[in-house]
């Protein structure tokens, strides 16, 4: 726990200006970000007496071991500054709002040259338009489907398009009239992106145009009776009008607004935005954040502000915005908002009437989401805490664990033996710092020998990347100063000269560097022989102030470096809940990638040319013999020996073998060693990819 007075910036030496500043902890990681009118006035705030600050601000204040700052010219820059620095840092002690879930948006994909209407998630991509976001895709294949009859256009994914286009044949939906089949050529590209066009003006609220239109032309219809025309005319205003009552009018002007909602308490704030377009109700979304300091609800206002249309341009960001409170100051925000729509933007609180009215309901919704969201934690943050605090009076450790790595092996008897890390930040996964490791250095089931290796490859890293950041960590603070870091790595230059600073969070190839944070905690999946290893892989780096213990599955007991007799927690501890949740992430993560290079060697395996062998058979071999190249140089006597293989499929199966030539050599391009089979020698690999939660994968037959 460091002493804020350790690093507090001299008298004199803050500038009495707008800027953005940023605290770092002792590894240089930021861990606050904030921006301030004046920087001297706000950042004296951080240095009172502890007593008197927020608690999740004395814990921030306590864990950093320094500041800096950016001075800007106007508030406005601040507020973007403050903004991508958030985004690029993910600083831990930020207000971070959390979506509940990816929420699914109606989207029609302009961009392509037969526009295409789907349901899209995730981040938005240019030249698609976007409606919603929705509760439930359900709901957007309801309206969908209601809405093709009068507009059909092409839902198909590209596959079936080319399909169609080969065969000439359009599908099932072309055929019943709910798709003008492009494919075929019913329409022209011209008259489907009309439709297109035509599509998405009624989902932007255009409604009564369309309506208008299909009665007179089924009244014309009718009076040159031709009533079959007539009578589908009438369905489709029939469904038009039921797509339009699944989005009741809430204002009557037709007004396109945003309307933003907080609940709180002293712990957590509960934000609801409801989304107005053509005085319907379009989309609706919640968030849910942890208050990390004394914050006002202006203040939660303008974080949301800045998550919600942070990534928007144009006509994302409405002309209306209601909210509960105004941030203060509002002219910064206000033009900032104005700045990315590209016209004025007006955001209010409203006072009366229907606006005034639907307010009160988006914030019903606001106040439910946190009741509901405080049922399903069960105060988990206190229980975090809790169990962090158990885990350091239960193995003697000077402060609670704040970051806990765990390390897991895995192999299939001895072959594809690879190893995981995954990584708790108070006491929550922090899935964009897993990494996983593939052992080389001998073969067999020797999980010990593994364990060593892996630590070792991981803390060398460490050791190598502190080296090269220490020559900069006492700087002093930057004025101005132009970066970006986070998870990613962290760039820097100096404002002068505008040469690269040597900062260390990029190795000599530009690549991020992803060892530069230790843990507290080191945790291996085992008993005394793993910890040990461990421990005595720590002892031949030198480091001597990271905790080391082992989980053993068989009863669940807590080993510790040295100690003959384990450390035992009750069943009902908090701490050993987390031990375990921690334990079996790892075990998960590193079984996952296990399967993942062994089907992977399956499908590049010579047996892939038998004729007639399948991959239960080819599963039963390769766990027979070990490996290919083991089986390669058997005999067919013992091919027999494998349940399910008989002589002809034997024979069948050597003569291929023979065939095959042997894949060449991979080369270690670290030490120009030749590498064995088809892997080659890696170090730390990143999951690129989030991982899914979910419970621990069973262990299969003799697999680890």
């Amino acid at each position: 726990m460091a002493d804020p007075s350790s690093y507090r910036p001299k008298p004199g030496q803050i500038p009495d200006s707008p800027g953005v500043y940023r605290f770092r902890d002792e590894h240089r990681r930021v861990i606050y970000v904030g921006k301030a009118k004046s920087l001297r006035q706000r950042l004296a705030n951080y240095f009172q007496d502890l007593a008197g600050l927020h608690p999740r601000t004395r814990t921030m204040v306590t864990t950093a071991a320094s500041v800096e700052w950016t001075v800007v010219s106007t508030e406005v820059e601040a507020l973007q500054l403050e903004y991508s620095w958030i985004k690029e840092y993910d600083p831990r002690f930020n207000v971070k709002y959390r979506d509940d879930k990816s929420y699914p948006y109606l989207a029609v994909t302009m961009n392509e040259e037969y526009p295409r209407v789907q349901v899209m998630r995730g981040h938005k991509k240019k030249g698609v338009r976007y409606f919603g976001p929705y509760a439930h895709a359900w709901a957007i294949r309801d309206t969908v489907d209601l809405l093709l009859r009068v507009f059909p256009v092409r839902t198909c994914s590209a596959g079936v398009f080319k399909n169609a286009r080969r065969t000439g044949r359009p599908c099932l939906l072309g055929y019943i009239g709910k798709c003008s089949a492009p494919c075929v050529d019913r329409v022209s590209a011209e008259e489907h992106r009309e439709l297109a066009d035509e599509f998405c003006d009624f989902m932007t609220g255009r409604t009564a145009t369309y309506l208008r239109r299909l009665e007179k032309q089924m009244m014309e219809a009718a009076e040159e009776m031709e009533y079959e025309r007539a009578a589908r005319l009438r369905d489709d205003i029939e469904a038009l009008k039921k797509a339009m009552e699944k989005n009741a009018v809430v204002l009557a002007d037709a007004t396109d607004a945003d309307l933003i909602a907080v609940a709180e308490d002293e712990l957590e704030a509960a934000v609801q935005i409801f989304h107005v377009r053509g005085g319907r109700v379009r989309g609706q979304r919640g968030w849910v954040t942890d208050k990390v300091e004394e914050i006002t609800t202006g203040a939660l206002v303008e974080h949301a502000l800045q998550q919600l249309y942070g990534e928007e341009t144009g006509d994302a960001v409405p002309k209306e915005v209601l909210v509960p409170a105004l941030p203060d100051p509002l002219e910064p925000v206000q033009e900032w908002l104005t700045g990315r729509r590209g016209s004025n933007v007006s955001l209010r609180i409203p006072q009366r009437g229907d606006k005034r009215a639907l307010m009160e309901t988006v914030e019903r919704n606001a106040q439910q989401a946190l009741v509901l969201h405080k049922t399903k934690r069960a105060s988990d943050l206190t229980t975090r805490s809790r169990a962090l605090e158990e885990i350091a009076d239960a193995l003697e450790l000077d402060s609670a664990p704040l970051r806990i790595e765990c390390y897991d092996i895995s192999h299939l008897q001895g072959d594809d033996v690879v190893a995981s890390m995954v990584v708790f930040e108070d006491g929550l996964q922090r899935k964009s710092e897993y990494r996983r490791f593939q052992i080389k250095g001998f073969e067999g089931q020797d999980d010990v020998r593994s364990m060593h290796e892996v630590i070792t490859r991981r803390f060398k890293r460490y050791l190598a990347e502190k080296e090269r950041t220490g020559e900069w960590a006492d700087g002093e603070n930057t004025l101005a100063d132009v970066s970006s870091d986070g998870d990613n790595g962290l760039t820097s230059s100096d404002p002068l000269t505008d040469t690269p600073l040597a900062n260390g969070l990029k190795d000599d190839e530009g690549r991020p560097r992803r060892f530069a944070y230790p843990p507290q905690l080191v945790v291996v999946d085992g008993g005394q022989p793993q910890v040990a290893a461990a421990q005595r892989a720590l002892d031949e780096l030198g480091i001597d102030d990271i905790a080391v213990c082992g989980l053993a599955k068989r009863l669940e007991e807590v080993w510790l470096p040295g100690e003959d007799d384990p450390v035992v927690l009750p069943r009902t501890s908090e701490g050993l809940y987390l031990l375990q949740r921690v334990r079996d992430e790892a075990h998960r993560f590193a079984i996952t990638y296990q399967r993942t290079k062994r089907a992977k060697r399956f499908r590049s395996s010579p047996l892939d040319d038998v004729p007639g062998l399948g991959d239960t058979r080819k599963q039963a071999l390769i766990k027979h013999f070990g490996s290919v190249k083991k089986l390669r140089s058997a005999t067919i006597d013992q091919i027999c020996e494998v349940p399910g293989i008989g002589r002809k499929t034997a024979e069948t199966i050597a003569a291929a073998l023979a065939r095959a030539a042997p894949a060449a050599p991979a080369v270690n391009t670290a030490t120009g060693e030749i590498m064995e089979d088809e892997e080659s020698e890696t170090t730390a690999e990143t999951s690129g990819e989030p991982v899914s939660a979910g419970a621990p994968d069973e262990r299969r037959g003799q697999e680890r």
